[in-house]
């Protein structure tokens, strides 16, 4: 059986169908961030809950405050730092893994097909950051938290997917995805320029040896994960007590494995980690993260904050207005400077829906946050709050937008998914293969045979029941 053309016609144009490889890595990246995304809502409603109930708001603060860890490391932290600075590494790494597959191995490897996602994502991070300058320039306040709406969580717009029961095509589903890991990239960017106050070089050169090393031992072939996980804590404690942000440490790891496959392979190095760790971080890291976070006031007087001060309310406008008017007006300059056709089984509106639910930037704008305002902890938890309200408003409209095109996104995912003559391949990738269309005539001449043989069955069956009823006519009275 000849395999199915690894392009398309249909590929150059604008969110078009994806190659069956790139195809069956989204689907399957998808649907283990689909579960961690519902973990995450699950930890995010546990930690309002826990917070903001009296009888076990103090508890909340205990264990969220509560230290541990070696001191003479210089790595006694608190259970919330553990969370932001250690846990957030493994999902930094999944990251980093995710952007070096699709720039090297994806679809994303040719210059053109890559142009429209980050183009959308530095516009979808540009616009965000200037509505936020924007409100607080004209409100007088701090501009401290300008990076604070402009990245996006995949998780939990695909648990928001999940929640509302929509299916999105495939090629809206991998430029959802694909933003995401973009966004994650440059926040790190973000992060490790614009929040590193502080620089110890001894312990920076000590990480980047270590660096240096991991990238030795994978290219020696070197295997085992006794040897690299406690080279990564070794990494990640140097790389924290540099002052540099620990979670550079996951993406950096992440870029340096290799994501190519060699003769004989089934899966590259980069991959089969990738498939290993994905639920770690989606199952277990990131919803800790939110757990010990999210747990912020919800008071009449906190909600009140986020829509009257300025640093809040750009948070707010940021998230919602600026994500959806930057991904979308990313995505409509790079089709009109490049001619590109969008998709003709897409609307534009379909693309404004998907960069709306990119507007909800749960974990990253959480960790943001911390970071930009960490001299002020009143004011860090109402940046936490505008975060939540932003994301969940983002939400909400982004749903709306998407049930509205529900039945034209089933009827396209189950074109997407029709394998009629059950080869393991969707039929829609085999249109140009000879052998597929002699394969589904033999089915189709099996099944009108079938047909024929019923009939004729049928009309045996009439026969004695229209000639007993002539009989009958033609009796006399």
């Amino acid at each position: 059986m000849a395999a199915p053309s690894p392009t398309d016609p249909h590929g150059r144009k604008l969110l078009g169908r994806l190659s069956l490889p790139e195809r069956r890595y989204i689907a399957d990246a998808l649907r283990a961030e689909t579960v961690g995304g519902v973990l995450l809502l699950v930890a995010a409603v546990a930690a309002l809950i826990w917070a903001n109930i009296p009888a076990l708001a103090d508890g909340y603060a205990s264990v969220r405050d509560f230290h541990l860890g070696p001191g003479a490391l210089g790595l006694n932290l608190s259970v919330q730092h553990w969370a932001a600075d250690g846990l957030l590494a493994v999902f930094f790494f999944v990251a980093g893994i995710e952007l070096k597959r699709e720039l090297v191995a994806g679809d994303l490897r040719e210059p053109k097909a890559a142009a429209l996602p980050v183009i959308a994502a530095l516009c979808g991070m540009a616009v965000p950051a200037l509505v936020y300058a924007l409100v607080n320039v004209l409100g007088d306040g701090s501009m401290d938290g300008w990076a604070v709406p402009t990245a996006t969580d995949i998780a939990f717009a695909l648990a928001v997917l999940a929640v509302i029961g929509t299916s999105l095509p495939s090629a809206l589903r991998a430029f959802l995805l694909t933003l995401a890991v973009v966004d994650d990239l440059f926040a790190i960017l973000i992060i490790a320029v614009f929040f590193t106050s502080e620089i110890r070089f001894p312990q920076l050169v000590g990480a980047f040896v270590g660096l240096a090393l991991f990238w030795f031992l994978l290219r020696r072939n070197v295997r085992g994960w006794y040897v690299y996980v406690p080279l990564a804590l070794v990494i990640w404690g140097l790389m924290y007590n540099s002052g540099v942000h620990a979670t550079i440490a996951g993406v950096a790891m992440g870029l340096m494995l290799r994501c190519t496959r060699r003769d004989g392979e089934q899966h590259s190095p980069g991959e089969h980690i990738e498939h290993l760790v994905r639920p770690l971080s989606a199952g277990l890291a990131v919803p800790l993260f939110a757990l010990f976070s999210a747990g912020v006031s919800l008071s009449d007087e906190a909600l009140g904050q986020v829509f009257t001060r300025p640093e809040t309310l750009g948070v707010v406008l940021g998230l919602v207005v600026g994500k959806a008017v930057g991904i979308f007006g990313g995505t409509w300059l790079a089709a009109r400077f490049t001619r590109a056709e969008l998709n003709p089984d897409l609307r534009w509106p379909d693309v404004f829906a998907v960069a709306s639910l990119a507007g909800i930037g749960f974990t990253v704008s959480l960790l943001i946050g911390e970071l930009a305002f960490d001299g002020d902890p009143l004011l860090t938890d109402e940046v936490k709050a505008a975060v939540l309200m932003g994301s969940l408003i983002a939400a909400v409209l982004a749903g709306v937008l998407l049930k509205l095109r529900d039945r034209k996104y089933r009827a396209l995912t189950a074109a997407e998914e029709l394998d009629e003559d059950q080869d393991g391949i969707p039929d829609i990738y085999e249109e140009h293969n000879p052998a597929y269309h002699l394969r589904m005539a033999e089915i189709h001449e099996r099944k009108a045979a079938e047909h024929r043989r019923r009939a004729e069955e049928a009309a045996a069956a009439a026969d004695p029941v229209a000639t007993g009823s002539s009989t009958e006519a033609e009796r006399p009275a």
